[in-house]
């Protein structure tokens, strides 16, 4: 009997102690699961950083890049043959081509009704004005 009881409580033991070790293997588990996450944040942290410095530096080459062509496709297009081509345009269409545009001179059909409704809505704020 006295066999049986030491099989008995070893038995007990070794069932304790695989209980013990489950559960320090799930707090290990834990820990590493919460050390991948952190590592995981900063890696991904470090790529956002360099992606948004990436984008930026993109951002001023390609700012860059769009100045030099405009700049480029400035001053190898002549500007007569340009003024050439509006005025061909503007004759094969029959209108009459006000070569000074880049001055800022407009024709005066959209100011006329522009200021025609001007007109209006001053005479209305006017007599709302007498009524107060």
């Amino acid at each position: 009997m006295e066999v049986a009881r030491i099989h008995a409580e070893n038995a007990i033991r070794q069932k304790n102690q695989a209980i013990n070790f489950l559960r320090m293997s799930a707090r290990v588990d834990a820990v590493a699961a919460r050390v991948q996450t952190a590592v995981t944040m900063g890696k991904i942290s470090a790529l956002m950083d360099k992606f948004e410095h990436q984008f930026e530096t993109l951002d001023v080459q390609t700012q860059q890049m769009e100045d030099t062509m405009s700049n480029t496709t400035t001053l190898t297009t002549p500007q007569n043959q340009v003024d050439m081509l509006l005025q061909e345009m503007a004759d094969e269409a029959g209108l009459d081509l006000n070569m000074e545009l880049p001055q800022g001179q407009t024709g005066s059909v959209g100011t006329s009704v522009a200021s025609a409704e001007q007109d209006e809505l001053s005479q209305r704020l006017a007599r709302l004005r007498d009524q107060v």
